[in-house]
């Protein structure tokens, strides 16, 4: 069994492509199988999310690269930013993972967000597309977009407070 256990940037030969779900991306222990039927153990450190060209070694030096499968999706559009806008609120209010384009969201199909939503105003397609939702703000490992489509880590998105005092209207002013 090939075990995949290194994320790496580079390589100058890729052995295999190994194409998942997202569901399946964000295992940071999974077994599967290649194409080829060879099957694959993947271990990962916790916490990892496996993005669309993201290449893990195995213990032998086989880098295989991670393929994002077509999945059943919404694309999301509407009209003006700012309803675009008050449907990323409303979806993140309901802690649905969205994948966050340039004039789009995209979530996997789920009827109820999707009368949500154009409750809201918004255009839905049905799409069998690749699915990249955003990771969380405190999340291990955020990212950001190049114009290549790619994904790049850079840590989290936001500071990770120590301690955090939530504020609510009724609380007395001090």
């Amino acid at each position: 069994m090939l075990t995949l256990n290194t994320k790496i940037d580079h390589a100058d030969s890729v052995f295999a492509q190994l194409v998942l779900p997202y569901e399946m991306r964000e295992n940071s222990r999974l077994r599967t199988a290649l194409a080829s039927g060879e099957e694959v153990a993947i271990f990962t450190t916790r916490g990892t999310v496996l993005r669309n060209n993201d290449l893990l070694r195995s213990d032998d030096g086989r880098v295989v690269q991670i393929i994002a499968a077509h999945e059943p999706t919404y694309r999301i559009t509407c009209k003006t930013p700012h309803d675009l806008l008050r449907c990323a609120f409303h979806l993140g209010n309901r802690h649905t993972q969205t994948q966050v384009g340039e004039d789009f969201l995209r979530i996997h199909q789920d009827t109820v967000l999707k009368q949500m939503v154009e409750g809201l105003g918004a255009t839905i397609i049905e799409e069998n597309a690749p699915f990249e939702p955003e990771s969380g703000a405190y999340g291990s490992g955020g990212h950001h977009h190049h114009g290549d489509g790619h994904y790049h880590a850079h840590g989290p998105l936001a500071p990770i407070p120590a301690r955090q005092k939530i504020h609510r209207p009724s609380d007395p002013h001090s």
